[in-house]
């Protein structure tokens, strides 16, 4: 009986997958400049995409510091001219009593956002952020200190003022309470220090209580700019801001409502987003060019064993899959390169406080992973059309 090899069952679907694969990875590890050129390209685009976008999100969120930091209130009073958290506009004193007495209404209390020029003990001047809290409930108070208590700034002429405001003021100086200030011919004495929110400029940050801010500045009338609320647990806090609305004339917004409005404002009225939006831009631009000209190029020097395969009854659907494993395999280590390098980054500059609250996102880890696909996806259809009209002649052309 003679032997027929076509009578031969076909090896099984997963042993050619897997031989596929393999065909793949030595094509492309062959050749060693062409395969780190790709990877390089995903890198650099990952780490651009990553690095400059949580950068950015950080500074928006910055502007809005103190009122996601404030969790303890609902809603936010102020000024109808008032559009984001520096723009302070003062209130009437009186206010504060008719906002307590409308239904749905738990506590109200005042809270004073502004800025300053204190004066050193050597003479020299220097712009502050004035935070000024409620002397009885204190809600708006940073309470991690590194040294003495948050509750001193009850007392008369005494302030807190956070660690990277005082390294920026005393710079190499070792952190000591005791430290006198003078504003507007007003002595303040530095009693504690603590860990405040980060905020979008470097001035440090000074807590004293309301009744001190009144003594800073008593030539103003009004010296009120925002009353922070909480409703009752059995109130819509919605329903509640429409009250002191209506019976106030004044602007009542929930703290998500006016932390979004402050980090619209600086969306929409600086140059930020166009900066960082144009440096991403050019990364992903400039990533996606490097990794769709070497793929292109890496498939061009291909083409003989792309006929080759063709030759062995290779389809284009297979080869489809073969290149798309290739770009795949390239995208999932140029990926990872990328997010690994921006974690190192934002881990390397934790205590640099320029960078505090730097956060890498899930968002923006997700958005990486979806522009990256883009570019790969870019790139193998490009590279495609050459592998689809590859003759399998060509292989015994010399």
């Amino acid at each position: 009986m003679s032997f027929n090899p076509h009578t031969l069952p076909p090896p099984p679907p997963t042993r050619i997958v897997i031989a596929m694969w393999s065909v793949a990875l030595k094509m492309l590890l062959g050749d060693k400049a062409k395969y780190f050129g790709l990877v390089f390209g995903v890198t650099f685009a990952s780490l651009l995409m990553g690095q400059q976008v949580s950068v950015f999100i950080s500074l928006m969120t910055r502007t809005a510091g103190l009122i996601f930091d404030l969790t303890e209130a609902d809603i936010w009073v102020m000024d109808q001219r008032v559009r984001y958290i520096d723009e302070a506009e003062p209130i009437r004193d009186i206010d504060l009593s008719v906002v307590r007495s409308i239904q749905g209404v738990e506590w109200a209390v005042p809270f004073y956002k502004g800025v300053a020029t204190v004066r050193q003990a050597n003479g020299l001047s220097q712009v502050v952020v004035l935070v000024g809290v409620d002397d009885i409930s204190l809600v708006g108070l940073a309470t991690d200190t590194i040294l003495g208590k948050a509750t001193v700034i009850t007392q008369p002429q005494t302030a807190m003022m956070d660690k990277n405001g005082y390294k920026f003021m005393w710079p190499n100086t070792p952190f000591e309470i005791g430290k006198e200030l003078e504003i507007n011919d007003n002595r303040l004495v530095i009693n504690a220090i603590c860990n405040a929110a980060p905020t979008l400029t470097t001035y440090p940050t000074l807590y004293v209580s309301y009744s001190t801010v009144t003594q800073l500045f008593p030539q103003s009338r009004n010296k009120l700019p925002f009353i922070v609320v909480k409703v009752a647990k059995s109130e819509s806090v919605q329903d509640v801001a429409n009250r002191i609305q209506k019976e106030t004339g004044l602007q009542a917004l929930s703290r998500i409502e006016f932390a979004w409005r402050s980090i619209n404002y600086f969306a929409t009225r600086t140059g930020i987003p166009i900066n960082f939006g144009i440096t991403v831009f050019l990364g992903v631009l400039i990533g996606a060019a490097i990794t769709a000209q070497t793929f292109y190029l890496f498939i061009v020097e291909n083409l003989k064993q792309f006929a080759a395969m063709k030759a062995f009854g290779f389809t284009n659907a297979q080869l489809f899959q073969l290149v798309a494993f290739q770009a795949l395999f390239v995208g999932v280590i140029g990926y990872s390169l990328g997010m690994g390098l921006t974690a190192l980054f934002i881990r390397s500059v934790a205590n640099v406080p320029a960078f505090r609250g730097l956060t890498l996102h899930w968002q923006v880890v997700a958005g990486a992973a979806t522009m990256i696909t883009l570019i790969i996806l870019l790139s193998i259809l490009v590279s495609l059309l050459k592998v689809f009209r590859a003759d399998p002649a060509m292989v015994f052309r010399g």
